[in-house]
Parts: C-alpha cells; sequence; structure tokens
C-alpha cells in the first residue's frame, strides 16, 4: 500500500528527480519509526558464494545508490546483499539532463547517468557511518576524463580505497554511458586491466589479512564467440566472479515507445531475453564452479526462476524493484 501511493507520487515527476526524493527520503528516515512503512522480513536462504555467505539470494544492483546513502534503508527492505556505486576515484557531475526516462508501458528505464558520483571519499565515509551488517558490494569504475589506457590507475585507486569495506568489489567495464569504457571488455585491454587487478587484490589481502573477492560485470550486447573470449580472460586472469549483465543499447523490443530512442542503456523487461541469454552462455563457457550474479530484467518469481535455471548464483534488482517496490522482494522469496 505505501509503496503504490508512493509509486504514484514518484511517477507523477521527472524521473531523476523522483530518484533523488526517494533516496533523501530513505537516508533521512532509515533511523526513524517511519522506516516501518518498508522494512520487511524476507526468510532467510542462505548461501554461499566466492566464499561469502549470504543471508538470502536477492541483492540490490548497482546504480540505484551510487553513494552508499541508503545501506541502511534498503538493508531494511530485506535485500541478502547490497551493491553500491559506480563510484569513481574523483567526483563527476555525469552527462548532461534529462539522462533518465522512464518506458512504463515496457516496464522499463533508460538512463545515460555516465556515473555520476560523489567520489569515492565519499561513499567510504557513508559506508562507515552505516550500521548494516549484511554483504555489501561496492562497484568501482573509471572517471570519464581518464583515457583507457590509464583506466586501470583508477580501478586500482578505488580498490584500495573500499577494500577494508567490501564484501566483494565488482570491475565496471560495461557501462555504455562513459565513451569508451566497453572497449576495455575486450582482448589485451581486458587481460592487462584484470591482471593488474588480481596483483593489486593479492596485494591488498597481505596488507588487511583479508580476501576480497573480485566480481566482473559484463554487458549483454555480445554474440557467443565474444563471451566465450570474456569467459577465457575472466579465467585466465583469476577473477572470483561474474556479473552478467548490465543495461542493453537494443532498441528493438522498445520500438514506438516514448523515449525508445534516447541513447543510454536500456534495463527492465526488454533486457530479460539478452541478459539471460548471455548469462547462460556465460555459465557454458567457465563451467559449473564460477560464481555468476544475474540480473536484468528481473520482474517477478518466473524471470527469478529463469536466471537461476540459467546458471546464475545469485541474483539481483533494479528496474523491477523500482516498478514493484519492496514486495518484489518478498514474492520472489517465497516462490523460490
Amino acid at each position: 500500500m505505501f509503496y503504490s501511493l508512493s509509486k504514484k507520487i514518484l511517477f507523477a515527476c521527472d524521473a531523476e528527480r523522483s530518484h533523488d526524493l526517494a533516496l533523501g527520503t530513505l537516508k533521512r528516515l532509515a533511523h526513524s519509526p517511519l522506516a516501518a512503512l518498508w522494512s520487511q522480513q524476507i526468510p532467510a536462504k542462505p548461501k554461499t558464494v566466492a566464499g561469502i555467505l549470504f543471508e538470502n539470494p536477492l541483492g540490490l544492483a548497482a546504480g540505484l545508490d551510487k553513494n552508499a546513502d541508503c545501506i541502511d534503508a534498503f538493508g531494511q527492505m530485506g535485500f541478502g546483499f547490497i551493491e553500491v556505486g559506480t563510484v569513481t576515484p574523483k567526483p563527476q557531475l555525469g552527462n548532461d539532463k534529462p539522462r533518465l526516462f522512464r518506458l512504463p508501458e515496457a516496464e522499463a528505464i533508460i538512463n545515460r547517468m555516465g556515473f555520476n558520483n560523489k567520489g569515492v571519499d565519499y561513499l567510504v565515509n557513508n559506508v562507515r557511518q552505516s550500521r548494516f551488517k549484511g554483504v555489501l558490494g561496492i562497484n568501482i569504475g573509471k572517471n570519464k576524463d581518464t583515457p583507457n589506457e590509464q583506466g586501470k590507475d583508477d580501478y586500482v585507486y578505488c580498490m584500495r580505497k573500499v577494500y577494508p569495506y567490501a564484501s566483494y568489489i565488482t570491475v565496471n567495464i560495461s557501462s555504455p554511458n562513459t565513451p569508451g569504457l566497453r572497449d576495455l571488455q575486450f582482448g589485451s585491454a581486458l587481460l592487462d586491466l584484470l591482471q593488474t587487478v588480481k596483483n593489486e587484490q593479492l596485494d591488498l589481502q597481505a596488507q588487511y589479512d583479508k580476501y576480497v573477492p573480485i566480481f566482473v560485470k559484463i554487458a549483454p550486447d555480445m554474440d557467443a564467440l565474444a563471451v566465450q573470449q570474456v569467459a577465457d580472460t575472466l579465467m585466465q586472469s583469476k577473477m572470483d566472479g561474474a556479473i552478467a549483465t548490465n543495461t542493453t543499447l537494443d532498441r528493438s523490443l522498445v520500438q514506438g515507445l516514448a523515449h525508445a530512442s534516447e541513447a543510454g542503456g536500456l534495463s527492465g523487461v526488454p533486457l530479460q531475453q539478452s541478459s539471460t541469454q548471455v548469462l547462460s552462455q556465460l555459465r557454458a563457457a567457465v563451467g559449473p564452479g564460477f560464481p555468476i550474479i544475474g540480473v536484468g530484467g528481473i520482474n517477478c518469481a518466473e524471470s527469478a526462476k529463469a536466471k537461476l535455471a540459467a546458471g546464475a548464483d545469485l541474483l539481483q534488482l533494479y528496474t523491477g524493484f523500482i516498478y514493484h517496490g519492496p514486495r518484489l522482494l518478498k514474492s520472489i522469496s517465497s516462490a523460490l
């Protein structure tokens, strides 16, 4: 009831303004009696993945809480894990507005935010102040003005900052909204980046006496050969897992809808099939033991089950959560 009313109000406003209003409200009220409006208990369904014990397999995907402002509120909703970011070394404004668009007929969103965030130091400060005791992923990227040839330096910088506070770290090389970023997904550029990340991970493990797994988030806009090549590089560089997938550039399933021609990454129901296909191809390529988090178009129990059947160990929600609210976690959890 609470979310139905809130959604009507928020969806009557500009998408980004609504996003900011919702996060601001969650941040302010997370430790007040009004947190009862969204707090819920999700049945514990423990699962160990990449050496981490997850209370339940349903997580919040990166991009919703870029600056880690609302970790406590999302934890109160019952997420088994929360991924914050994408965060970059320096604060950046992101792309010009408007840059966030709803396609309600398709339960979809198009965004071209461009890693807008307040920088890694701001995020770390929020994480340190949080009361959340669950699994926290921190998603890292490079600044827009950092050349690709120096991009690995940005990832290393962020790793050093977040390593003591993260349950796992996600290397985001698949956002379509930072020019040239997806070029880092392939060939020698990917291998060089991931080998650098791996070496840094081992150095930080020795420094903190703590092993923090590294996941790599990949794009859905790949054919089977490209997925195989990415999988080979993930295995060669000894990454700990993958997240499949980010948003898509494909517009074939939303043609004719308002905002469908806007530039940016498309998420939500139109992403279900292609995302799950890439997930299935990745699972076939890496074998049964490699951890994969499935994300992309999960809006009901059936779509969640399809991701698990395709090979996902864990699931993340984003656009489905925007359209259905916290009750989506409960309905999926009860069906799994």
